[in-house]
């Protein structure tokens, strides 16, 4: 990626992680005071949307990072401020990110295991149950 590819002095890849972190902290925000909760149908295709997200996709992001970070110590001019071996530092961090990667990979089966299992709820508000009586 060149310094001609930055959108307002950054790089697009950093503007779409942001995005996806201010994706997670909105639902965080919206799932925080649940005080009536959350009816299955609703969490079944948040659940879908976080599959895609946090599984198959976070893990390909996070190897194609590694991979990109191995790739620019042959096209930049790599250096540590301290004086130390870059190679070294993206050793280690590909490693992490190869192991963040494998857990990652585990998201998604995981979610997929909770939406099969309220795949079949249906709801009621309180109040239509009361009128039912």
């Amino acid at each position: 990626m060149s310094q001609g590819e930055l959108v307002d002095g950054r790089w697009p890849v950093v503007i779409d992680a942001e995005a996806a972190y201010e994706a997670i902290r909105s639902i965080n925000h919206r799932t925080i005071w649940l005080s009536h909760g959350l009816p299955a149908p609703a969490v079944y295709w948040v659940l879908a949307e976080l599959k895609s997200a946090l599984g198959s996709s976070a893990q390909q992001a996070l190897e194609q990072l590694g991979r990109g970070l191995a790739q620019s110590l042959d096209h930049y001019d790599v250096y540590e401020d301290d004086g130390r071996d870059p190679s070294a530092s993206v050793e280690a961090a590909g490693a992490a990110l190869r192991a963040a990667a494998d857990l990652a990979g585990q998201i998604g089966p995981l979610l997929d295991t909770a939406q099969l299992a309220i795949a079949r709820q249906g709801y009621r508000s309180l109040s239509e149950r009361i009128g039912e009586s």
